[in-house]
């Protein structure tokens, strides 16, 4: 579908963080790839709806910064259809982190750990420097052999 110019994509994914003050966050597509920055306008239920882990339904823009959400719906975990803000939880974190024994890490799990090292060290970087961070340390992780391909 195009869209002023731009190709816009259903993608499905899970909240990795939002924060409600700031009013922005992320979501991790499912089948992996680049983090996607999400703003609260672009929220279809309450805000409060999309906690850490929650399964989502939105479409993707590549813009100026990076890649972005938008019309983020909340899904039924079990059957992947959009469902109301009231039905919706989080996943437990338990779900979500492996038990923390692993020395070396995924490269999305190592983008995970960075992004939320990045979010609560400088609240006020931007997505775009987020993502410039967090691939060139992404590189050296791998150079080091401190994550997996």
């Amino acid at each position: 579908m195009l869209c002023c110019g731009w190709e816009l994509v259903l993608r499905t994914g899970r909240i990795l963080r939002f924060d409600e003050v700031r009013g922005y966050g992320f979501i991790v597509p499912d089948g992996g790839g680049e983090d996607v920055f999400v703003h609260a306008n672009d929220f279809l239920d309450e805000k409060s709806t999309f906690a850490p882990g929650v399964a989502v339904e939105f479409e993707v823009v590549e813009g100026e910064r990076g890649l972005k959400a938008f019309a983020v719906r909340a899904l039924d975990k079990g059957t992947g259809n959009v469902v109301p803000a009231e039905k919706s939880a989080p996943v437990p974190v338990s779900e979500l982190d492996d038990d923390g024994t692993c020395d070396v890490l995924s490269r999305d799990e190592f983008l995970h750990e960075v992004t939320e090292t990045l979010l609560s060290a400088a609240p006020t970087l931007t997505a775009l420097q987020i993502t410039q961070v967090r691939e060139s340390l992404a590189d050296v992780a791998q150079k080091h052999g401190w994550t997996e391909d």
